[in-house]
């Protein structure tokens, strides 16, 4: 949260894009769309992210004569958002709580300049569109890697050990050892790949090491010799090698139109039967109606 915070007040400290110079130098129009929290703001002092607390910057962007609109109103076109499109200067969205920016809401905004993401990914932005009109869009790098690696390893211990339906069952006042032990398994000595091998990937890599698994990553590129030797990880470069050889996959690539519905039927049949599948990246990187039909066949565990 705070590294939100100092990103966002650099980035718009800095200036903006090419289009700067059709606007005021001293006072903007910025809109941040965030999802509301309504009694949880208040629990936690550094929960920013949220409509209530603004990112944590109103205040200091209001000391530099900005003005700033809150809202979690985005879609559709009476929302709030679309009545401050066209002369709102920069647009901070999240992940979580995404304001689409498309050609057409591109082309309304005369005066924007900044397209700023408080964490990581913009997909929901069309940046060949935003780079035509020349804007910038940034994005916080490095916000949420320890948590999104951390809740990576949480998910691969959660399915590996068939928590969820335990939980489920003493939940329900049941006690059926054997329908939870029949499909639970130790971490220790499996087969962990991740695809992505980026900040996030090599958090899980390294968080993984003290379980004895077998670790392997697919990446355009290797990491550093030093690290893979540090980590015990294999690189293999051929994903389509890589896939059968895993009891767990981890997600860990961008959206891109290279990687949208990467994870088809055909690259699903690859898998080991059995196979658990971490997607912490964005959903649409799978195929939903392939992971749904493997998950009901079996094939995906």
């Amino acid at each position: 949260m705070a590294m939100w915070k100092a990103a966002a007040r650099q980035l718009v400290d800095r200036g903006f894009g090419s289009r700067a110079a059709h606007t005021s130098a001293v006072s903007k129009k910025i809109v941040g769309v965030f999802y509301k929290a309504g009694e949880d703001a208040d629990k936690n002092p550094n929960f920013v992210g949220c409509v209530e607390r603004a990112l944590g910057i109103r205040d200091w962007l209001e000391s530099q004569g900005h003005r700033y609109i809150v809202t979690d109103d985005k879609e559709g076109p009476n929302s709030e958002l679309e009545k401050h499109i066209e002369d709102m200067h920069v647009l901070i969205t999240t992940p979580f709580h995404p304001a689409y920016v498309t050609a057409e809401r591109i082309k309304k905004a005369k005066n924007l300049e900044l397209l700023l993401t408080a964490g990581i990914g913009s997909d929901h932005i069309d940046l060949p569109a935003a780079a035509a009109a020349g804007l910038t869009v940034a994005e916080v790098t490095g916000s949420n890697t320890v948590s999104v690696a951390e809740d990576e390893l949480l998910r691969i211990l959660i399915l590996l050990r068939n928590f969820l339906p335990g939980y489920q069952q003493v939940v329900q006042g049941e006690w059926n050892v054997a329908g939870i032990a029949h499909r639970a398994y130790d971490l220790e000595g499996k087969t962990v790949g991740t695809v992505g091998a980026g900040r996030i990937g090599k958090l899980l890599l390294q968080r993984l090491k003290p379980f004895n698994c077998n670790l392997l990553y697919h990446d355009r590129l290797q990491i550093d010799p030093e690290l893979e030797k540090e980590i015990g990880a294999k690189f293999e470069e051929d994903l389509d090698a890589m896939l059968p050889k895993c009891d767990v996959i981890v997600i860990n690539t961008p959206l891109t139109e290279k990687t949208r519905g990467m994870f088809n039927k055909e690259k699903i049949a690859k898998m080991k039967k059995g196979v658990i599948v971490v997607n912490n990246a964005r959903g649409a990187i799978m195929d939903t109606q392939a992971v749904a039909d493997a998950c009901s066949s079996g094939h995906i565990a």
